[in-house]
């Protein structure tokens, strides 16, 4: 029993190590054993073995440690196993090129969004990929969509705080109380500016099987190509007839 506590424990350590990357930097030793909270030494020897594991990487000349490319192939094949990413990637990668801008699919988890998948098109380009990003749920059109399955109490557990990314963020339950009535009558989620500036988006639910919540697709852009004042009523219809699409692909068959 007490080896099995032991292993048990190096896991945790090297998942929290794992974890530490997050930030996307490069890191050196005592970076990460400062922010996994364990000691120096601790953090070298889980490092040596993911290492050798291929999950981190070490730069011979620097000694910063980054992910390696073996969490590539695993994230590909967990990205690849889910239902969602199999029924909506084809039609997000279509719709992205049909509108010129960005179609994201995000899968629920918990107080976040996962992004399984995103494409760009050509009026709304990016250097990076979103896939497997963590966004919040109240500071996003994706993230918002989602709430609308909640009630307050639920989101009061889900999201006891509510963190501002900028000065247009709904930092009081409040005002997400308000946005989320106001989301679940028109059936689509609206962000201008709440969590990146310069960004806005609209976004929709996507249900299982079950009729319950979870993922969302969203449309998003440059405010300078999204122009939501002039195209916002449009754009919602077609990210909701997006997500029910989605949603009957993976089963759902509208109210019972």
């Amino acid at each position: 029993m007490a080896a099995e506590k032991g292993a048990n424990q190096s896991v945790e350590k090297a998942i929290t190590v794992l974890e530490t990357f997050s930030g996307g930097e490069p890191m050196r030793v005592s970076d990460v054993a400062r922010e996994a909270g364990i000691g120096q030494s601790t953090a070298s020897r889980l490092l040596a073995t993911l290492e050798a594991g291929g999950l981190v990487e070490r730069d011979p000349q620097t000694s910063l440690y980054f992910l390696g490319a073996e969490l590539m192939t695993l994230a590909g094949i967990a990205i690849n196993q889910n239902r969602v990413h199999r029924v909506g990637r084809q039609i997000a990668q279509s719709l992205a090129g049909e509108i010129g801008l960005g179609v994201n699919i995000a899968l629920l988890r918990g107080a976040e969004l996962v992004y399984l998948c995103n494409f760009e098109g050509p009026l709304s380009p990016k250097s990076h990929t979103l896939m497997g990003q963590r966004v919040p749920l109240h500071a996003t059109s994706i993230g918002k969509a989602t709430l609308i399955g909640t009630n307050r109490e639920k989101r009061l557990r889900l999201l006891p705080e509510l963190p501002g990314f900028t000065e247009a963020t709904i930092t009081t339950h409040e005002a997400l109380d308000r946005e989320v009535a106001l989301t679940a009558r028109r059936g689509y989620a609206i962000e201008v500016e709440e969590f990146v500036l310069g960004r806005a988006s609209t976004a929709a639910p996507i249900l299982d099987r079950s009729g319950k919540i979870v993922a969302a697709v969203s449309i998003s852009g440059p405010l300078t190509a999204i122009d939501l004042e002039a195209r916002g009523a449009e754009l919602g219809r077609t990210v909701v007839e997006t997500a029910d699409r989605i949603s009957s692909g993976l089963g759902y068959q509208g109210p019972a």
